[in-house]
């Protein structure tokens, strides 16, 4: 967080559950023989249509094993990030892209079973391929997920993810949403498609699934925003009062958008303190998970440091606590 405090000596406070952590199984060869990816396994390269993925530790599930050692993590759950979304695929080659990626990060989960589970991507851009898989996995008892907050024209309250919504609730699944990439060009310059783009497109799909019923229609689903919710709490109050002068569009039969975000839980990379408090106090303290955004450096990659200046009670609920409170893991 900004100017953190130094942390005391002694011994790291254990922390539970990362929810945020990205691999990509490029190493097996699950991701080889797809038209516009090519992995170099001597430089450990991924390239996927035309950009180069060179972030090493992407493909290192025991650099995570011993990052995790050194920083007292005990579990994490490991998704894939955005350069492999594809969201320009069709629905056939979505399919045979997500269920390689999905394979991969179930092999990397199994092979480290005692310290990490994969979260499952569904492809945003395709609702009924999403369904597919959903159904899939969770008919093999799987009923964790990730997916991209959004894109170019997708809509979370779209009716045409109303079957999508129906199974996870039905299987009382957990979704945590991660934004891809901007497609405004004005955040092309001073990295803002992930400083300014980033956190509103996860406010963008936190307002659908708000002002769309979709969170009071399906209680038993756990969302999960990426980025302590983007700028989602910081437009909470703008919600409400639309809300309560009768906004055009707004759905007067709708619980009011501040019950509605306590349905929500966010991770907890805010880096900044201010920002935290602000989502404890939309979303409830009890609903802030750690997540590091692993190996990013956007993300937490020195939690205890990073984390110093928050108090101590708010802070072990974050690392301890709230898993088991949200989720029953811990």
């Amino acid at each position: 967080m900004a100017e953190p405090s130094p942390r005391q000596d002694g011994p790291m406070q254990t922390i539970a559950l990362d929810v945020h952590a990205h691999l990509i199984p490029a190493r097996d060869g699950r991701l080889d023989g797809f038209a516009g990816v090519s992995w170099d396994a001597g430089t450990e390269k991924l390239t996927v249509d035309g950009h180069g993925i060179g972030l090493k530790n992407l493909f290192r599930p025991e650099a995570l094993t011993l990052w995790m050692a050194d920083n007292a993590v005990a579990h994490a759950w490991i998704s894939a990030p955005p350069p492999v979304y594809r969201p320009e695929l069709g629905p056939d080659e979505t399919r045979r892209w997500s269920e390689a990626l999905n394979a991969g990060l179930q092999a990397i989960a199994a092979a480290h079973a005692d310290r990490l589970s994969a979260l499952f991507h569904l492809p945003v851009e395709h609702p009924a391929v999403a369904v597919e898989i959903a159904r899939d996995r969770i008919a093999r008892g799987h009923s964790r997920f990730a997916m991209p907050a959004g894109g170019a024209g997708v809509m979370l309250s779209d009716p045409v993810f109303a079957p999508l919504w129906q199974v996870l609730d039905e299987a009382s699944a957990f979704l945590f949403l991660h934004p891809g990439e901007s497609c405004d060009a004005r955040l092309d310059p001073f990295y803002l498609a992930n400083l300014l783009g980033n956190p509103t497109e996860t406010a963008i799909a936190s307002a659908h699934l708000v002002f769309g019923g979709i969170l009071e229609r399906h209680p038993r689903l756990t969302v999960c925003l990426a980025h302590a919710g983007g700028t989602t709490a910081a437009l909470a109050g703008r919600f409400e009062r639309g809300y309560a002068t009768d906004r055009p569009g707004l759905d007067q039969g709708l619980e009011p958008p501040r019950r509605t975000l306590r349905r929500l839980c966010v991770d907890c990379i805010a880096h900044d303190r201010a920002g935290l408090a602000l989502a404890a106090e939309v979303f409830g303290a009890d609903r802030i998970l750690f997540g590091s955004d692993w190996p990013f450096p956007m993300g937490l990659p020195k939690p205890h440091e990073q984390m110093a200046g928050i108090e101590p009670g708010f802070r072990r609920a974050i690392f301890c606590d709230n898993a088991g409170t949200v989720l029953g893991e811990g």
